[in-house]
């Protein structure tokens, strides 16, 4: 429920008006123009999550400026913050929140706080293999399933398919885990909310990138793993989830994601250094007003991730002084 509390109040409207298996732009959101004096280059390091989305962001920016060029790189959350801090990056794309000591480390050399935009909404998906008959899991099996320490409750630990309800020839067979690395912001994400600050068994097969943990599920029958529902191919499925057990089980979609039904949701961000007491570049400054606009946000729901509102964008640009 703690999911409900942050995202729900967040989005309530467009929560009630998403249409069902669709994600809507919010219509306030305005297009990209180009504008005149914007070159140079621009490298992004961060998360592995949100590699395609940059990508995306970064494809659509540089076709209003063929002269602009940026650098990718995802390696993981935590690449993020010292590349922006040791000035090798001008973006830092997270998949969680930075870290209290993050935040300090960077407000110790600049003397002011890293600045962060959120770009999209993420269902952080449970993948099984597309043949898995499993309708339904709580999050107290969830951890049951990928802890050993087991601090959502759960009796006893879970090492089979039959332990959460499947039947004949799936009963008996062992779960194989699959994984993020600690580098990751998912990883760390999921131990928070999926594992209640637990720890990972020494089993799951930790992978270098969110595609890495889905082509595990896909190559393996009888797998499970987890990784931002961008990553869905048609070789898995995400299961349902619910928040307790025996509560409602909600599917990974953007009007569960919006409501906070769906118990592992969460916002993707992108970390700017911005002094505020600096105009900022044209070119950063441009290239989050893309990551804000119709097109930048139509780059969020063809990753497969959920767009952010106006009034967000509106937020972030305001709070953080991101608008010249």
């Amino acid at each position: 429920m703690r999911m409900k509390t942050a995202l729900g109040a967040t989005f309530g409207v467009i929560a009630m008006t998403a249409a069902a298996g669709a994600q809507q732009i919010d219509p306030s959101l305005k297009p990209y123009n180009a504008v005149s004096g914007v070159s140079g280059n621009l490298k992004s390091i961060g998360s592995d999550t949100l590699n395609n989305l940059m990508t995306l962001w970064a494809e659509g920016f540089k076709a209003k400026y063929p002269s602009v060029k940026i650098e990718i790189e995802g390696k993981g959350s935590s690449t993020a913050p010292p590349a922006l801090i040791n000035g090798t990056a001008q973006f830092g794309p997270m998949s969680r929140p930075m870290k209290s000591a993050e935040i300090d480390e960077f407000e110790k050399k600049f003397g002011y706080k890293p600045s962060a935009i959120r770009g999209a909404v993420d269902a952080l998906a449970i993948f099984v293999h597309k043949d898995n008959p499993i309708k339904c899991l709580s999050l107290q099996q969830v951890d049951a399933v990928f802890s050993k320490t087991r601090k959502g409750g759960g009796d006893k630990d879970i090492a089979t398919w039959g332990q959460v309800g499947a039947t004949g020839d799936w009963a008996d067979k062992p779960i194989s885990l699959y994984g993020r690395n600690s580098a990751s912001g998912t990883y760390g994400y999921f131990k928070e909310v999926a594992l209640f600050n637990g720890d990972y068994k020494d089993s799951v097969k930790e992978q270098p990138g969110s595609s890495a943990v889905v082509q595990g599920v896909a190559s393996d029958k009888f797998a499970i793993g987890y990784s931002g529902v961008g990553y869905k191919t048609a070789d898995v499925r995400s299961v349902p989830l619910s928040a307790t057990v025996g509560a409602e089980c909600f599917n990974a979609t953007s009007e569960n994601a919006y409501s906070g039904d769906y118990p592992i949701s969460r916002f993707l961000y992108v970390y700017v250094n911005v002094n505020p007491n600096q105009r900022l570049d044209p070119i950063r400054a441009e290239f989050i007003e893309y990551v804000y606009s119709r097109q930048g946000q139509e780059a969020v729901v063809k990753d497969g991730y959920f767009p952010i509102t106006a009034k967000i964008a509106e937020t972030d640009l305001k709070v953080n002084k991101l608008r010249n």
